[in-house]
């Protein structure tokens, strides 16, 4: 793991990574349970590049829209009215809030990867032992090792 610490480390001070990118990656690490899966999907070029929304159960929509409006100045981007679903940031999703039981839980969050292909991210997913799946709620997905939703999304 301090390979791939220095690596994120040189290319923030070469102006390859912007501050942002250099935490969002050190935290990605931190979450990943150890450096062996890191390095699987380096190798597989499956390169998770930043956090791309998190998606939130909640009971109240209305009032959790308004909270993240007037807290943190973010805007509904979109809408998914049949699923109860309501997109917010600033321009760009950050959160997703659904309406759904059981609530106060992080429903899935979704990594954004340099070079998505549906096609070719499902064959190297599947190499490296995980099942994709397609979600209406999670759209295309896989299992972490304790069962959260994690999306793939292109970054």
């Amino acid at each position: 793991m301090e390979g791939i610490i220095s690596n994120l480390v040189s290319r923030f001070e070469k102006g390859l990574l912007t501050r942002r990118e250099l935490v969002q990656g050190l935290t990605m690490l931190a979450g990943t349970g150890g450096a062996t899966s890191v390095a699987e999907a380096q190798e597989s070029g499956l390169k998770g590049m930043k956090i791309d929304h998190i998606s939130i159960q909640v009971s109240d929509l209305p009032r959790s829209i308004a909270f993240y409006e007037k807290i943190f100045g973010l805007k509904v981007v979109s809408e998914d009215k049949p699923n109860e679903i309501v997109r917010l940031g600033a321009g760009k999703v950050i959160v997703s809030l659904h309406h759904k039981s059981p609530t106060g839980l992080v429903d899935h969050f979704a990594i954004g990867v340099e070079k998505f292909n549906k096609e070719e991210v499902t064959r190297q997913l599947k190499q490296l032992g995980a099942n994709p799946e397609d979600n209406l709620d999670a759209g295309f997905h896989i299992k972490d090792p304790e069962g959260l939703s994690v999306q793939i999304v292109a970054a």
